[in-house]
């Protein structure tokens, strides 16, 4: 109790902890906030970042905030998976901002940016020209138009070519948007299995410096080295409030799950005496993939999520699949031979960078298809050779 109590104590009773300026400073103050990532709920795990603004004359303390939303607005879930919910800047109290971090654990970083005062109040200028009705909303893209783009995109804009960012890429080779989400999402095993099916071959996609600062955290890096004129443009960044230590990692069960399933479907296909367990298993993959395969086609054709086009997951997810579950189509065989075709397609553009997989839980799942669709091509030679 005294651990959920802390900050929330210090919040109120030692504000200099968060940041608050003193007289002795300039008068306006503009820093980069950074919030840590979150364990609750999937879209926390990425972070989020703001920027505060901070006068010390009126004492106003304002949080610009590009990650609100209108969750309550008409057909939203409608919205939201076609990916077209707008997203908007709208500003609040600093203390209201820091609020939701304090009970939710999550910490707080900040950054402040050490220009001259007349550029400082351009950067306030755009912000509440941003912030203005007509100005505030803007389509969401996960990848390339958020929450930390926004403000990864607005010093250059204000400060011009003189400024640059430091390095933010991690020191590895052929690092991409698909590597660093798996990172992110290691604690939540099944939202990344999810995750990786439907999203495509373009986020298997080398990322610059600038790509990888879509997330707050390479956000502060960047920022963290970052030049203008030849001087530091913002001082190390201070703890607002301290992040609570990231849940313990767990068994993979994923991985149990698709290893269980891939023993299951083997057993029941290759043992006689367990030949129902194997029908069981073969219509079951041949209905998830099916359905999987009409949900990738959606996500690619239907919405407007970027991330989720070119998606070679297709080749494995067929959504034919279905018509060998409900119906028993002429040419199995050829289907068959086709389908393992695939699944081979799959690995051969995994080795080749083209569309990276999760080997180890995808190879128990595909390993299993492969039996399926063996048994289906053995049956339908027997079928044809009958006829």
């Amino acid at each position: 109790m005294l651990k959920r109590l802390l900050p929330l104590l210090l919040f109120f009773f030692a504000p200099h902890v968060y940041g608050e300026v003193n007289s002795a400073e300039p008068r306006l103050r503009v820093s980069l906030l950074t919030c840590s990532p979150g364990y609750n709920e999937v879209y926390e795990a990425f972070g989020h970042t703001a920027v505060r603004i901070y006068d010390s004359t009126s004492k106003n303390d304002v949080v610009f905030n590009y990650g609100m939303f209108d969750g309550f607005q008409k057909n939203f879930e409608l919205k939201f998976m076609k990916g077209d919910v707008r997203y908007c800047v709208d500003a609040s109290e600093f203390r209201e901002f820091m609020m939701e971090y304090v009970h939710a654990r999550r910490g707080v970083y900040e950054q402040e940016i050490v220009v001259n005062d007349s550029l400082k109040r351009e950067i306030v200028a755009f912000l509440e020209w941003n912030a203005l009705s007509q100005n505030k909303y803007y389509k969401y893209d996960f990848f390339y138009d958020n929450c930390s783009t926004r403000l990864r995109d607005l010093l250059p804009h204000i400060l011009g070519g003189a400024f640059t960012y430091g390095k933010a890429l991690p020191p590895v080779a052929h690092y991409t948007f698909r590597d660093v989400i798996n990172e992110y999402l290691v604690y939540t095993p099944w939202e990344r299995f999810g995750i990786n099916i439907l999203l495509g071959s373009r986020i298997d996609k080398v990322m610059t410096d600038k790509d990888i600062m879509f997330l707050p955290d390479y956000l502060l890096k960047g920022l963290d080295g970052a030049m203008f004129n030849g001087a530091k443009v913002a001082k190390p960044s201070v703890e607002l409030l301290p992040a609570a230590a990231p849940p313990a990692t767990s068994l993979n069960i994923v991985f149990m799950v698709m290893v269980l399933v891939m023993t299951l479907t083997i057993l029941g296909i290759t043992v006689p005496k367990l030949n129902l367990l194997g029908k069981i298993m073969s219509k079951m993959l041949l209905l998830v993939t099916g359905l999987l395969g009409c949900l990738i086609l959606t996500m690619w054709f239907a919405t407007s999520h970027g991330g989720c086009r070119d998606n070679f997951n297709i080749l494995w997810a067929l959504p034919t699949n279905l018509l060998l579950v409900f119906a028993r189509p002429k040419g199995r065989a050829a289907y068959s031979k086709i389908a393992i075709i695939g699944i081979v397609a799959v690995f051969i553009l995994h080795i080749f960078k083209l569309q990276q997989i999760p080997l180890l839980e995808f190879t128990p799942l595909l390993v299993s298809l492969i039996f399926v669709f063996g048994k289906i091509y053995r049956e339908g030679q027997l079928e044809t050779a009958k006829s």
